[in-house]
């Protein structure tokens, strides 16, 4: 692919910080997991950080930290990626999907409000595609009916809202490190909470339930291989170093997007601006106009890959998905529209202007061709 939908961004100094682990004695558990750990704790403004394999982990971390009981419900979009929906089944509750803004391509106070029912338990709050969702509104809703609040910051890292970064808002926030994300260590993910006893719980957790207190092979309760190496952490710690030059970096990009695509009367580009916060930009996606279906998504899609730009259908409705057959069937009008339409754009921080117009260019020629055909 000439211009790939994501690429990580890996620097001499990055190479360096894993070769110096490489050459040390602490692949796992070392020095350098604290290090992480305690960089992203500052960096986000939550008291406490646990990294793990995964965002999907940390997740899974945060459902079992607050104890919801099998059959519980959680809200949440269905306008997201299936690992939330994966981690929700695995653990035996029950998944209530609400309707999104259309512009915004949150979960709304009002959807969340409308769905809790005494089985509520908590609710996953998705900062999608980096754009702050209502948290403070979540945050308050969660509160007032005693429920937990996780707080899905795996595509925002580096958001903000009133001053305050994505993940610190929740009871338990996560975080994510795939190599498409704002930073990576390649695989990886981050629990952040306020509260020490989730901490200290998620922290057995994720090294087969093994108490510090107790003897090495002395399992306090049932847990999980979720450790993130040492070699991942110093990737990591070492990016965290550039994150605020990544945020700007990508917010450039879009004003760049906008700027090329602000005529083209065939698709919505997303607001640039949040009031009173920050976006922390995950990827550029648009939407193609009402007049459009998912057919014709499909074919511009497929047609940009054919001239070699990355792009990807984001995000096929968790309430569409095979594994979701069973739940009870929920008319999510918003989402069923929205996600018919979405495009994903090439983003990535090392893309340069002329390739941001050359993905304009071929969008809008695959548009015009696509008009041709349907008339």
């Amino acid at each position: 692919m000439r211009i790939p939908l994501a690429k990580p961004e890996v620097t001499d100094a990055d190479r360096d910080a894993v070769l110096q682990v490489l050459r040390s004695p602490f692949l796992s558990m070392g020095p350098q997991l604290e290090a992480f750990e305690q960089a992203m704790s500052s960096y986000v403004g939550s008291p406490f950080a646990v990294a793990v394999n995964s965002g999907t982990s940390a997740l899974q971390l945060a459902l079992k930290t607050l104890d919801l009981q099998a059959g519980a419900e959680v809200i949440l979009p269905s306008f997201a990626f299936v690992a939330p929906l994966n981690a929700l089944l695995q653990e035996n509750l029950t998944p209530v999907f609400v309707d999104i803004d259309a512009r915004t391509l949150n979960l709304t106070p009002e959807s969340v409000a409308a769905a809790i029912t005494r089985q509520t338990k908590a609710i996953i709050a998705i900062h999608t595609f980096g754009r702050p969702v209502a948290i403070a509104q979540l945050r308050a809703i969660a509160d007032r009916h005693g429920i937990g609040l996780i707080e899905d910051a795996c595509e925002a890292l580096g958001a903000e809202v009133d001053g305050q970064k994505a993940g610190s808002f929740g009871d338990v926030g996560i975080l994510a490190f795939y190599p498409n994300k704002q930073i990576t260590t390649g695989e990886g993910g981050m629990f952040l909470t306020p509260k020490p006893g989730l901490a200290d719980r998620a922290r057995r957790l994720r090294n087969q339930g093994r108490d510090p207190a107790l003897d090495w092979y002395q399992q306090a309760e049932q847990g999980f291989s979720y450790r993130l190496s040492d070699i991942n952490c110093a990737l990591g710690t070492e990016q965290l170093r550039r994150i605020e030059g990544i945020v700007r970096r990508r917010q450039a990009l879009a004003s760049i997007y906008q700027d090329r695509l602000e005529s083209c009367g065939d698709i919505l580009t997303p607001d640039l601006e949040v009031s009173g916060g920050r976006i922390s930009w995950f990827t550029y996606v648009i939407q193609l106009a009402e007049t459009f279906n998912r057919r014709d998504r499909d074919w511009i899609c497929d047609r940009l890959i054919q001239h070699e730009i990355g792009a990807s259908r984001y995000f096929a409705p968790l309430h569409r998905q095979p594994v979701s057959n069973h739940l009870s069937p929920t008319p999510l009008p918003v989402t069923e529209d929205v996600a018919d339409r979405v495009l994903a754009l090439p983003f990535f921080n090392q893309m340069a202007e002329a390739e941001v117009q050359e993905v304009c260019d071929a969008l809008k020629e695959s548009l015009a061709e696509l008009r041709r055909r349907k008339t």
